[in-house]
């Protein structure tokens, strides 16, 4: 297929992914305040640093309160990762490919920009956010549900699969390198603690899966499930594992070779995670900071999706 049709492909699917991931962090940020001071702002600070851009919004809203960053991560068309925004790029890249794609996904990516443009200019998202946040997620969830369904599982699936799941795997790790999972006790012994890990699992729609696998509620079993589950769709191994098998897919090679940059580095990526134990996250020298094995990991994750842009997509 054409590598500006792949692209198109890829980032569609990648920036309907980025909507629904803000829309869960944003959403679980606000459930988390309920139950703290009123005067705490901490949650919102580390919510522009982990999606945001802490200049930019610092240049244009001063200093974080609810309202501003609402604003700024929902609506605001000047901020490139707000939900508008992601979503009016996912439209316009679905536009650009709609002989490829199936009508299905044409009029449910239109439809999904549409109705957040709508709840935008007319003012519908400040009397009820949480609705409007699940009604973003469950969009999302539909898109997904009409490309499987209707699309046929070819090349340009793949690519959709690999944009997806690539963006899933970044903000999994990117919501777990957030300063107060990694500044707490361990333990998870006080009441705040438990707020903040309970929040995590439920922005990653992880709550159920996580204790019907672990039952108590353990930061490091909460590192382990998001990060080297095989099983749950939104950890970052599964997504690894599910890329893995795409990329080889395009390129037509066997499982555990490779031929190019992309099967290399989420072949090897996916290796890691597929050896790696909770210790090699929190190792023992430092036990409470998960921040540079996620950094890492992040890290290389862009370099994938680098090599996946030069192989696939070059200009």
């Amino acid at each position: 297929m054409l590598s500006r049709v792949a692209d198109s492909i890829f980032w569609m699917s990648r920036y309907i992914e980025r909507a629904e991931n803000i829309a869960r962090f944003v959403d679980a940020t606000m459930t988390l305040t309920l139950d703290l001071p009123a005067d705490d702002t901490a949650a919102w600070v580390e919510l522009v640093a982990s999606v945001g851009d802490p200049v930019d919004f610092a240049a244009r809203y001063g200093t974080p309160t609810p309202a501003a960053v609402l604003r700024y991560l929902t609506f605001d068309e000047q901020n490139p990762n707000s939900i508008l925004t992601t979503l009016a790029r996912a439209r316009e890249n679905a536009r650009c490919v709609r002989d490829t794609i199936s009508s299905e996904m044409w009029e449910q990516a239109n439809r999904f920009y549409l109705d957040v443009k709508s709840a935008a200019t007319q003012g519908r998202f400040g009397a009820m956010p949480h609705a409007f946040f699940t009604q973003v997620k469950m969009s999302s969830h539909l898109f997904v549900g009409v490309t499987d369904s209707t699309m046929s599982h070819g090349e340009a699936w793949h690519f959709n699969r690999i944009g997806r799941l690539l963006e899933r795997a970044d903000k999994t790790a990117c919501i777990l390198g957030v300063e107060r999972f990694n500044a707490t006790t361990l333990a998870g012994s006080s009441l705040i603690d438990d707020l903040h890990w309970s929040g995590l699992l439920r922005a990653a729609s992880a709550l159920e899966m996580y204790r019907k696998r672990f039952g108590r509620i353990e930061p490091r079993r909460v590192f382990e499930f998001l990060l080297l589950s095989r099983e749950f769709p939104r950890a970052a191994h599964y997504c690894l594992l599910r890329c893995v098998e795409s990329v080889h897919a395009i390129s037509g090679t066997l499982p555990g070779t490779y031929t190019n940059l992309p099967e290399q580095r989420l072949g090897r990526l996916a290796a890691q995670l597929d050896y790696a134990g909770v210790e090699d996250i929190l190792p023992p020298e430092s036990p409470r900071d998960a921040r540079p094995f996620l950094n890492r990991f992040r890290r290389d994750l862009y370099a994938a999706g680098d090599a996946i842009a030069a192989t696939f997509f070059p200009n």
